[in-house]
This record gives C-alpha cells, sequence and structure tokens, in this order.
C-alpha cells in the first residue's frame, strides 16, 4: 500500500486489485511487511485488524531472523511488543520477503510535436527508476527537450539526478543527491551539483506528504561560450509537497533554492511542478513545468529559463 491505495495479487486474476485504504474494513495477513506509520516510525512485521478502525502490528526485529537464517542464532527471532494503530495511520506497506522487481519503479514519459509553418519539431523524452529497500531507497530521473526550427538556433535541455535516501526514525532522512543540468538558453554546457544534507516529512497521510531538506552543495559549472568554469560551495533548502487524493490526479512540486557560501550575492533556486492524469491502468497523461532561475548568469544568458510540457506515459 502506497498513498492510499492498496494493491494485491491472486492467482485467478490477470490484473492486480486496487482499493482505497481508507475503505478498508478488515485486514489479515501471515505475511511480513515493512510498515511505516504517519509519525515516521517504521516496523517490520505482521497487521491484522481488531475492529473496523483499528489493526494491531506484531513487530520483529529482522537482524535475528537474517542471523537464523545464517544459522548463527537457532533462536526464534526476537519479537518486539505489539501495538495497536488507527488504520489511517498506516502510510505505507510493502511486503518484506518479495522480490526485487516488487520494490522497483519506473516510468517514461512521450512528447513530440511538429509545426508545418516553420518546420518546428519538438521532442520531450522523461524517465524515472527508483528502487525501495527496508532502509534506504534510490532513485534517478531524466528530462531531456530537443527543439529544432530552420534558421534558428537548436534548444537543448537536459537535466537528470541520481539520489540516495536513508530512513531514520520520526521520518528524517539523510540524502545525497547527484545532479546534473544542459541549458543552451542559459548558456549552460554542464552544472553538475553534488548535495549532502538531511530532511524530514512533515506531513505524510494517506492523502498527501510534504517534507523539507537542508545541507550542502558543491557546484561545478562549465559554459558554452568562452566563460571560464565555475566550481563553487552552496547552502541549499528544499520543500516538496504531494498530492494524490484528488480523484485520478496526482500532483508533485519541488523547490530547492541555493545560497552561495563562495560567491557574494549568487542566489539560485529550481522549481518542479508536475499534474498527472491516469486514465488508463498505468497509463497518464502528465503536465510539468521546470524553473531554473540565477541571479549571477554568464554574458548573454537569462536569468529565468523555464518549460512547460506535455507528455504520454507509462509506469511500472
Amino acid at each position: 500500500m502506497d498513498r492510499g491505495v492498496l494493491t494485491f495479487k491472486t492467482d485467478y486474476s490477470d490484473s492486480d486489485f486496487k482499493i482505497e485504504w481508507e475503505e478498508l474494513i478488515f485486514i489479515k495477513s501471515n505475511s511480513n511487511f515493512l510498515i511505516t506509520l504517519s509519525d515516521g516510525r517504521r516496523y517490520n512485521g505482521r497487521i491484522e485488524s481488531v475492529s473496523d478502525s483499528q489493526v494491531i502490528i506484531y513487530p520483529y526485529n529482522p537482524e535475528a531472523l537474517i542471523r537464523l537464517r545464517k544459522g548463527k542464532n537457532r533462536d526464534s527471532p526476537e519479537k518486539e511488543e505489539s501495538l495497536i494503530v488507527r488504520i489511517e495511520e498506516i502510510v505505507f506497506l510493502n511486503t518484506l520477503d518479495e522480490g526485487f522487481w516488487s520494490r522497483l519503479s519506473a516510468s517514461i514519459d512521450f512528447g513530440w510535436s511538429l509545426t508545418r509553418a516553420n518546420n518546428l519539431q519538438t521532442f520531450n523524452l522523461r524517465s524515472s527508476v527508483g528502487y525501495l529497500a527496508d532502509r534506504w531507497k534510490f532513485g534517478s530521473s531524466f528530462n531531456g527537450l530537443r527543439s529544432d526550427q530552420e534558421g534558428i538556433e537548436a534548444v537543448r535541455r537536459t537535466d537528470a539526478n541520481l539520489s540516495y535516501v536513508y530512513f531514520l526514525q520520526n521520518d528524517y532522512f539523510l540524502l545525497y543527491d547527484l545532479t546534473y543540468l544542459s541549458n543552451t538558453e542559459q548558456r549552460i554546457a554542464s552544472r553538475v551539483g553534488n548535495k549532502i544534507g538531511i530532511g524530514k516529512y512533515v506531513v505524510r497521510t494517506n492523502k498527501s506528504y510534504f517534507g523539507f531538506q537542508v545541507g550542502a552543495n558543491l557546484n561545478n559549472e562549465q559554459f558554452l561560450d568562452e566563460s571560464p568554469g565555475k566550481r563553487s560551495g552552496e547552502s541549499f533548502l528544499g520543500a516538496e509537497l504531494s498530492l494524490y487524493d484528488i480523484g485520478d490526479l496526482k500532483l508533485l512540486s519541488n523547490l530547492t533554492t541555493y545560497p552561495s557560501l563562495t560567491e557574494a550575492g549568487r542566489f539560485r533556486a529550481d522549481f518542479k511542478l508536475d499534474v498527472k492524469y491516469e486514465f488508463l491502468s498505468d497509463f497518464y497523461i502528465n503536465l510539468g513545468t521546470t524553473l531554473n532561475f540565477d541571479n549571477q548568469p554568464v554574458e548573454l544568458a537569462t536569468r529565468l529559463d523555464y518549460i512547460i510540457q506535455t507528455t504520454v506515459g507509462w509506469s511500472l
């Protein structure tokens, strides 16, 4: 269960069943789950309903189970004290004994347009891959745009990232994020960032989540003209909001600001907004915008650049 939707498989159905978590009346399973509560607590164990609105969690220590499987400890896995919680307090469930593919997420979006009058062609490609383990997650994304028109300089834009998040208690997490940007409008041949920080989910329910992150960034830039490259140190402060209980729509927005520590007065900001409409199982239409601001760009470059994309996509 994730983002308010419970998904389960059966032997007799060609497709998975999906139901709204808030409509659940009773649940019981002998499987062990990775369980996340709205206050940030995380457990490994079984769940079972005790009433229409409450479930009991039977936690266990996964490290003891690993020792048992390796034969280093023949005692039964160490069990922790059970607890009863309201069903809406559970915001995430994932079966612990599922294989690699069940923990993998992926999506790919395409967009293409052609205008005959001026022979304008625009191509968009967006993709993402993620993997969720018991205590950490890995994610990657790619967003590329190519625009060609007769008599006009071609527009090229690529941004991508690799991220690693390690979950702590009380919804805190440690973060490493490797970012890349290439942007002809701002005359950037490559901008590579290395972000290290800590974050927290302030709100996390079956309808939405809101979190922030703070840390330091090492920024390395190369430009398309003769301007010398730059290497600078920055702090960063970011916030992310996701809404996913608004019918067939899902909204994800992210804002990150970069006050420079080594270049006097420099300030950068990146903003992303995606609105996704699911029209078929695993297929969707996405309206997205990405904005990059730099108050000290190189000569002949713009301070502000943005794109608006409409794409059709598929998600795993």
